[in-house]
C-alpha cells in the first residue's frame, strides 16, 4: 500500500498541475485523520461509544471526473489521503481492469460498486461482469434510465421486470444488480411513484437500490419514509446535501439542511452497507469531497 507520505506527494503533484486548487493547503495530513476515524469506529464496536459512525466512507468518482481523466493514479491517491476507503466508479478512462485493480490496491481502496448504463448489464454483460470481478466490484449499478418510452405505470412495471432479469443474471455470476435514482422516480404517475413500483416490483434477492438522498429530498420526500416502507432494500446511498427549500441547491455535505443524523440512524432498517459522497458539479471538486469527508468523519448517529 502506498504510504501517506507518497500519497501527499501525489496531492502536491495534482495541485501543481492545477487540479487541486485548495486541497493541498487543507489536506496536509491533518485534514482527515483516518487513523482517528478507525479508532473511533473500533471504540463504537467495543461499546465505548453509544453512537454509530460510518466505518468505511466512500466517494462517487463522478465528482472528481476531470481529475480522474487527467491523472487517475494521482487522483485516487488524493482520495485515499482525504480518508476515503471506498470508491464508486463512473467510467475507467481507458484503463484496463488489471490497471484499475492495481491502482486500488496501491492506495488501500476498494470499489464495491460501479455506475453503468442498463445496456452494459444487458447487451454487454459478459465483458461487464469480467471487468467487475477483476477490480473487485460487487454491485453493477445502473446510474439512470433512458426515459423515452417510460411514462406509464405499466412502463415502470416492465422496467421492474427488466431489473429482475438483470438481477438474476448478475446473481448467477456472483454479482448484484442495483439501481440509482434521480428525482424522476418520485414524480407521481397515476397516483403512484415509480420508486414504489420499482422497489415493490423487484425481488429483494435479485435487485438492490442505491438511494440518492439528495434527489429524494429535492423531489419532496423524506428518504426515511421509503426505508420504513421497504426495509433492507437500500444497500447503498449517495450522500450530498441541499440548501433550504424551495431552492434545494446541491451543496457539500454538512453545509446544508438535510438531517444526516436522523437519516443515518435508520441505516439498519434501510439496509445501508455503503455510503458514497457525491456532488454533481462542485466549483472545486477536491475541496468539496474534503469538506464532506471532514463532516462525515465526525458524525455520530
Amino acid at each position: 500500500m502506498t504510504s501517506r507520505r507518497d500519497a501527499l506527494k501525489s496531492l502536491a503533484a495534482l495541485t501543481a498541475a492545477g487540479w487541486l486548487p485548495r486541497v493541498a493547503r487543507a489536506a496536509d495530513a491533518r485534514a482527515f485523520d483516518a487513523d482517528a476515524v478507525d479508532a473511533g469506529a473500533d471504540a463504537a464496536r467495543a461499546g465505548r461509544s453509544g453512537a454509530d459512525r460510518i466505518e468505511r466512507l466512500g466517494v462517487q468518482l463522478y465528482t472528481v471526473r476531470a481529475a480522474m481523466n487527467k491523472d487517475m493514479p494521482a487522483t485516487l491517491a488524493a482520495v485515499a489521503t482525504l480518508g476515503y476507503r471506498e470508491v464508486e466508479f463512473a467510467g475507467y478512462f481507458g484503463r484496463t481492469a488489471a490497471e484499475v485493480r492495481a491502482l486500488l490496491n496501491d492506495h488501500g481502496l476498494t470499489a464495491p460498486s460501479t455506475h453503468l448504463a442498463l445496456d452494459d448489464v444487458r447487451a454487454k454483460f459478459d465483458a461487464t461482469a469480467e471487468f467487475a470481478h477483476t477490480i473487485g466490484v460487487r454491485y453493477l449499478t445502473v446510474a439512470s434510465l433512458d426515459m423515452r418510452g417510460i411514462t406509464t405505470v405499466d412502463d415502470w412495471k416492465r422496467t421492474a421486470d427488466v431489473f429482475n432479469e438483470a438481477g438474476r443474471r448478475a446473481k448467477a455470476a456472483g454479482l448484484r444488480f442495483a439501481y440509482h435514482n434521480h428525482s424522476v422516480e418520485f414524480a407521481t404517475v397515476d397516483g403512484r411513484t415509480p420508486m414504489d413500483i420499482l422497489v415493490g416490483g423487484t425481488d429483494p434477492s435479485l435487485v438492490a437500490f442505491e438511494m440518492d438522498l439528495y434527489w429524494a429530498t429535492k423531489a419532496g420526500y423524506d428518504p426515511r419514509t421509503f426505508f420504513a416502507r421497504f426495509p433492507g432494500r437500500f444497500e447503498m446511498v449517495h450522500v450530498k446535501d441541499a440548501t433550504a427549500a424551495p431552492e434545494l441547491k446541491m451543496i457539500d455535505v454538512g453545509s446544508g439542511t438535510i438531517d444526516w443524523r436522523g437519516i443515518f440512524a435508520q441505516h439498519r432498517a434501510a439496509g445501508i452497507r455503503h455510503y458514497f459522497v457525491e456532488h454533481d458539479d462542485p466549483a472545486d471538486p477536491m475541496d468539496s469531497i474534503r469538506k464532506s469527508a471532514n463532516y462525515l468523519k465526525a458524525l455520530t448517529f
